[in-house]
């Protein structure tokens, strides 16, 4: 993984993705690198947009912020339940019925 993380440290920068760039990106983090895993990176790497690919990638989205008690006391909200619901919990039980 870090030397996934050392090409995008070199694309961020704008450096060149080359195997003494990776090299002393892995060295600086104080880990010996592998000269395998750099060349394999290296030509792994050597015919991908990494922008395209960053764009394509699917982003982990974090959980919304919990509201404090204070705020849901504040501003209470009626929940109701949207239609779509409804007619899901009906086309349940027609098929439960079918499973006995």
């Amino acid at each position: 993984m870090e030397y996934v993380y050392a090409a995008l440290l070199l694309h961020k920068l704008k450096q060149d993705i080359t195997e003494d760039n990776i090299t002393s990106v892995i060295k600086a983090a104080g880990t010996t690198p592998d000269e395998v895993r750099v060349k394999a990176l290296v030509a792994a790497l050597g015919e991908v947009n990494i922008d395209e690919a960053l764009k394509s990638a699917p982003m982990a989205v974090a959980p919304a912020a919990q509201p404090s008690s204070e705020a849901t006391k504040e501003t209470p909200e009626k929940k109701e339940e949207p239609k779509d619901e409804k007619k899901e919990e009906e086309a349940l039980e027609g098929l439960s019925s079918l499973f006995g």
